[in-house]
């Protein structure tokens, strides 16, 4: 018996990826279906369903399941889900009852879907649904100021208030993982691969680090804390979409394999990734992060600083609270399968400190700011862009010769934003 984490939901591992002469009829089928365009969100979300990284779902949310996900963390049957998984559309001549196929942007037929519920998104429906799961408590977000810089500066309620008129709920079959597998072999893995994996290594107690960025000296700090106290920990990359200006997938899985081959025991970690876009929900985001790690066999998600947040929208440790106020945190859940058992692992603001002479937290270190390299992925990718120098102890020496390299030979930059937090304006 296995003594990893159950996957989420009670069901097992819920894999709606079709195989074999099954996914070859059922491709055959789709030439003969209504086709929708579906966004670069919904195949990240449409494969997820399909490795079993989203279960229990196995389709598409409906309004009462998008409604309570929003209002109260729950879908309709109880289950604890963080954020709403749905497909939109301006299609108004799909039904109710009928069977449709799902086409991304590349041209590749992803699922197709009985469709069960066809219901109406307004623009107030939107705007509620962004206040209700993008909407922090960082000054870009208090004092009515959200909606005054939500649409320039947000790309999660940007693709909110882009979607279309309507949502379409049903369950799905997947007929394609995307190229996942060949552009980052032995990186892309599903869960059951990483279960096999934890299971051979004999992991029982397992930690995830959520990268979206270059890993700098905090990220590796704390991988590092995690393993002194756990059997290993995933180094877990999102290599799904993410905005302007931020570093491709490839880039930073190089990264963080020069590390583990310079800087870390290799039989104490997993470098690997999945093919979500980034939401940029702060702490939903947060949330949902541990809930998908959980079917992977994880049990323990490391949440720093600013974790999955974007611009000002979020405090600097909104991501850690939220996981103390979350349904079935303080009482039973009826059915214990639908209550999130992936635990946050907590850690502090963390920095180089030149008295310590060593990575350090708030909680550790006692000297001041100016003694500290304030360490984040926004004020390294500001750095490189802008040509800039790099501080010492910022990042290895190793991984800022791939980031060079990177940056010298785009073509075309973007600017990037500093926010408060990356800057270490909030910092004592």
């Amino acid at each position: 018996m296995s003594k990893l984490v159950p996957p989420h939901g009670g069901k097992g591992l819920v894999c709606c990826l079709l195989e074999g002469a099954e996914r070859d009829a059922e491709l055959k089928k789709a030439e003969g279906l209504k086709t929708i365009e579906i966004s670069n969100r919904a195949k990240g979300d449409l494969i997820m369903m399909g490795i079993g990284g989203f279960s229990p779902l196995d389709g598409f949310m409906t309004k009462a399941d998008w409604k309570g996900v929003c209002d109260k963390f729950l879908m309709a049957d109880g289950t604890f889900w963080p954020v709403p998984v749905t497909l939109d559309t301006d299609d108004d001549a799909v039904k109710e009852g009928e069977e449709i196929a799902l086409k991304g942007k590349d041209g590749v037929v992803y699922a197709t879907m009985k469709v069960t519920e066809k219901y109406e998104m307004t623009e107030a429906d939107k705007k509620w649904e962004c206040e209700k799961v993008y909407m922090g408590h960082g000054e870009d977000s208090v004092d009515g100021k959200f909606w005054e810089v939500a649409m320039e500066d947000h790309p999660g309620v940007q693709m909110v208030m882009a979607q279309g008129k309507y949502n379409i709920a049903g369950t799905v079959k997947v007929l394609s993982e995307g190229d996942y597998a060949e552009r980052f072999p032995g990186v892309y893995l599903t869960p059951k691969q990483i279960r096999a994996e934890m299971e051979k290594r004999g992991w029982a107690n397992v930690a995830a680090l959520q990268l979206r960025n270059p890993m700098h000296r905090s990220h590796e700090f704390l991988a590092k804390i995690a393993i002194e106290v756990c059997d290993g920990c995933v180094i877990h990359s999102l290599i799904g979409n993410l905005k302007p200006g931020d570093i491709p997938g490839d880039v930073r899985i190089k990264c963080i394999q020069t590390l583990i081959d310079n800087y870390f025991v290799a039989d104490n970690v997993i470098n690997a990734g999945y093919p979500l876009d980034m939401r940029y929900a702060g702490p939903r985001e947060g949330l949902l992060h541990a809930t998908f790690r959980q079917n992977y066999g994880i049990n323990n998600m490391l949440i720093g600083r600013d974790h999955a947040g974007v611009g000002d929208f979020y405090g600097l440790f909104e991501a850690q609270d939220i996981f103390d106020r979350i349904p079935y945190v303080k009482e039973a859940c009826p059915e214990p399968g639908k209550a999130l058992l992936c635990k946050p692992m907590k850690i502090d603001w963390t920095f180089y400190c030149y008295r310590c002479d060593g990575m350090a937290s708030m909680r550790t270190c006692p000297h001041t700011k100016e003694d500290r390299v304030i360490l984040s992925g926004t004020k390294l990718r500001k750095a490189l862009s802008d040509g800039a120098e790099v501080p010492d102890h910022f990042g290895r020496d190793e991984v800022l010769v791939i980031l060079r390299d990177y940056y010298e030979n785009l073509t075309e930059k973007v600017e990037v934003k500093m926010q408060k937090a990356a800057s270490g304006q909030d910092m004592k």
